[in-house]
């Protein structure tokens, strides 16, 4: 696997060819949807198949993955646009297998009406699925927003393992620091939160439960471990598994790292996963600045991993970007949410030229609009995928957890795929 940053003058057909790939299959890989538009400074992947076949009239996907012995999710892993076709062509070339590096687990958030074909497209990707559907409300008592039963079943369909994630977030991403203090202080609303908890993950045939921990700090984590405990003590006699998404909060300043130096011991020996993210909405008040930093994951690993082992530690991707107007004033400029299959095509238009930092592992670009607003967008793309894929593999990590699934990224999964074996628990 090559990741490829494109230079002044070069084209999707003079890219393929120095590689010796099918300008159709750097087109396919990458989801680009014009190839015309390439922006200097945007990277693509360049994946480079083990095994190939070419499809034979009268073939179907069940025997060739029983020739190949691999599984049927493995070849829709591998050439994730047969998910939308009806038939398989003569004459098509599909990958069988990619020459992998190890195992990994990853984790998808996603809201209960995700569009059927994306979940379809991503399900081979994935362990475990998170579905945001429910907010904590004080007294204990628990909001539902959609009808989930579609995902968890097509999800269990597909080997992945369906977890109802709890937060006090409502499904807009306002969050509500009482409620949680209401729940933490009050052994009473505990109780009936933990049975309603347990009423939903038996009706509906979840696998578990994704409880999110978004406040922790050192003044409170102890109320926070007293619940953890007992919700995970009361799932675990069930027989349910329990992970915990904590948002570490990480900041920087002056290139210190800040964040929370808790002791995360006791979560550690309770917990089947920890999931260390934040959550990234369309909204966003924060002044312009990279929306990951590899820099500030590896001094946060390096400190939890003395409480921690590596095996249960998930790290975040978040796969969004923000437009800020420039100059920045808190309160006042504005905040755009761009999303991955968008920020090429903004930058293209504007005649950009994307950037890259080296310290995040993030890139970046600035534009100028016809009313003459300045702007400047970081974002995620496939060299920071990879630098925290690399993390992985550097401190022996459990896996990734993605925020969000909702848009599917080419780029993302095969980059993980062709990488990794994904572990599936459910057969």
């Amino acid at each position: 696997m090559i990741i490829h940053v494109v230079k002044s003058g070069e084209t999707i057909d003079s890219i393929a060819k120095n590689y010796g790939i099918t300008t159709e299959q750097l087109i396919q890989d990458n989801g680009i949807n014009n190839p015309n538009n390439l922006v200097i400074g945007e990277s693509l992947v360049i994946s480079i198949p083990e095994t190939t076949y070419i499809i034979k009239e009268g073939d179907s996907l069940e025997n060739i993955a029983t020739y190949y012995n691999v599984s049927l999710n493995q070849l829709l892993a591998n050439n994730p646009y047969l998910s939308e076709r009806e038939y398989i062509y003569p004459d098509d070339l599909i990958v069988i297998s990619y020459n992998k590096k190890g195992k990994i687990t990853t984790h998808g958030n996603t809201v209960a009406n995700i569009n059927t074909e994306t979940l379809i497209k991503t399900l081979p990707y994935l362990t475990y699925i998170s579905i945001l559907n429910y907010t904590a409300t004080k007294e204990g008592e628990i909001i539902s927003y959609y009808d989930d039963t579609g995902v968890i079943e097509t999800s269990k369909a597909y080997g992945v393992a369906p977890l109802m994630l709890l937060t006090t977030l409502t499904i807009q991403g306002e969050a509500d620091i009482r409620v949680d203090f209401d729940i933490l202080l009050n052994e009473d609303f505990q109780n009936k939160q933990i049975k309603n908890i347990l009423t939903i993950l038996k009706t509906k045939g979840y696998f578990g439960l994704n409880l999110s921990l978004q406040y922790i700090s050192l003044s409170n984590f102890q109320l926070y471990q007293n619940y953890f405990t007992k919700v995970t003590n009361r799932l675990n006699d069930e027989g349910y598994q329990v992970f915990v998404t904590i948002n570490p909060n990480l900041s920087e300043m002056d290139n210190e790292v800040n964040f929370q130096k808790i002791d995360y011991s006791l979560i550690n020996q309770l917990a089947q996963n920890i999931i260390f993210m934040s959550y990234e909405w369309a909204f966003n008040i924060n002044p312009p600045s990279p929306i990951s930093s590899t820099y500030r994951i590896k001094v946060f690993l390096d400190y939890i991993l003395n409480f921690i082992p590596p095996d249960k530690i998930i790290i975040g991707i978040a796969t969004i970007g923000y437009s800020w107007e420039l100059p920045f004033v808190p309160g006042i400029s504005n905040v755009y949410y761009i999303s991955y299959d968008k920020v090429n095509n903004t930058a293209f238009n504007f005649g950009s030229t994307i950037n890259y930092d080296e310290i995040s592992q993030t890139p970046y670009f600035t534009y100028t609009t016809e009313d003459t607003l300045n702007h400047i967008v970081w974002y995620i793309d496939s060299r920071t995928i990879n630098a925290t894929l690399d993390l992985i593999t550097e401190y022996n990590l459990k896996g990734i957890s993605i925020w969000n699934i909702t848009v599917f990224n080419p780029q993302l999964w095969l980059l993980v795929n062709s990488q990794f074996d994904i572990e599936k628990i459910i057969i």
